[in-house]
């Protein structure tokens, strides 16, 4: 996924295994703040904004085997010297597959 664009949302395009690794990485951080686990959890796709201090990401993420049924995160990952976890910031629920993934 590029990053070239510093300082403007990256064009959504399919999430790679490294946006999946985030993506497990913040899952606990949802369910705490929701109180609800989610037996499935695969990321679809991702927009990335590449800053100075780290790289935000907006990442789209199937929730259901059997509906369309989606979460939207938003994801930061600072780099100061080496990343650090990443952190959900923000998160829309109730989404669909169709939704656009959209700065929120």
């Amino acid at each position: 996924m590029s990053s070239e664009n510093t300082g403007e949302w990256s064009e959504a395009l399919r999430a790679t295994p490294q946006i999946q690794e985030i993506t497990n990485k913040v899952k606990p951080q949802l369910e705490e703040k929701v109180h609800k686990e989610y037996p499935v959890f695969v990321a679809v796709i991702c927009r990335q904004l590449t800053l100075c201090g780290g790289t935000h990401y907006l990442i789209k993420v199937s929730i259901s085997d059997s509906t369309d049924e989606c979460v939207h995160l938003y994801v930061v990952q600072t780099l100061i010297r080496d990343p650090l976890e990443p952190e959900l910031i923000k998160y829309q629920l109730k989404k669909k597959i169709a939704d656009p993934l959209e700065p929120f």
